[in-house]
């Protein structure tokens, strides 16, 4: 991967949250045929790259990684090659949607729950009016039902494809159907960036922020999804990292 930085075995990107933007924008423009995955990755993710065969697989075959989180450019520093800031999925989409009410894309959004996904996309389409809302379902469905979101997005050839089911569930559900979304030109997945646009999850303020505390005011603040693990628990991994690719700088 061109312009990466090697951390824990995990190529992340280098590039800039403009120029992650262009870079997209140019695969979208040039109508290529090949579905552009990108992922969002974090500590967390890194962590579980270590002993997930399957997450392995996805990462080596992944078109761009980008740096979501803190930890991660730390880590680059301490290996001294820095990773000027974090590319995270919430400020990507937010970012290709401003661009793409610009040139008119479109955009397919999967995931959430149902009152949230219709409320987000809502949102979405009284923001960016010239967005094009290709599709959209929550991520609670059956067997058949996944078949006929598949063909929706093969059908719609979205630009974009949002997805916001989680990580790693997000990118393994990309590349188990990486086949079938040939209709889309880029897919990433986004989080809980959806629950913040709806207003189910309040942004993380200004001052979190200027710390680089986003990681802890989620911790804090956001409730777990049914079904998840504990935040707590998830967030484990970070000393896990912190030893690993800080102090040990593997």
């Amino acid at each position: 991967m061109t312009g990466s930085i090697n951390i824990l075995g995990v190529p992340f990107s280098k590039l800039t949250l403009n120029e992650t933007v262009h870079l997209l924008g140019e695969h979208i423009q040039k109508e290529q045929p090949k579905l552009f995955h990108l992922i969002t990755a974090n500590p967390e993710i890194t962590i579980a790259h270590q002993t997930d065969k399957l997450l392995q697989t996805i990462v080596k075959e992944a078109d761009l990684i980008t740096p979501d989180g803190i930890g991660i450019v730390i880590a680059s520093k301490r290996k001294g090659d820095p990773i000027s800031e974090r590319v995270t999925g919430y400020d990507l989409l937010l970012r290709l949607l401003e661009r793409g009410n610009e040139q008119g894309w479109s955009f397919y959004f999967l995931g959430t729950d149902e009152e949230t996904n219709l409320k987000a996309v809502n949102e979405i389409r009284s923001r960016y009016p010239n967005v094009v809302v290709a599709g959209r379902h929550n991520g609670f469905y059956t067997e058949d039902k996944e078949k006929h979101i598949l063909n929706e997005i093969q059908q719609s050839k979205p630009d974009v494809l949002i997805i916001a089911m989680g990580a790693p569930y997000t990118d393994k559900w990309i590349h188990k159907h990486k086949h079938k979304l040939d209709g889309a030109k880029v897919a990433f997945g986004v989080g809980g960036s959806l629950d913040v646009i709806a207003g189910k999850v309040k942004p993380t303020p200004r001052i979190w922020k200027s710390f680089n505390l986003e990681w802890l005011h989620r911790l804090l603040t956001v409730p777990v999804a049914k079904g998840q693990k504990s935040r707590w628990r998830r967030q484990s991994a970070l000393p896990r990292f912190f030893y690993r690719a800080i102090i040990k700088k593997q």
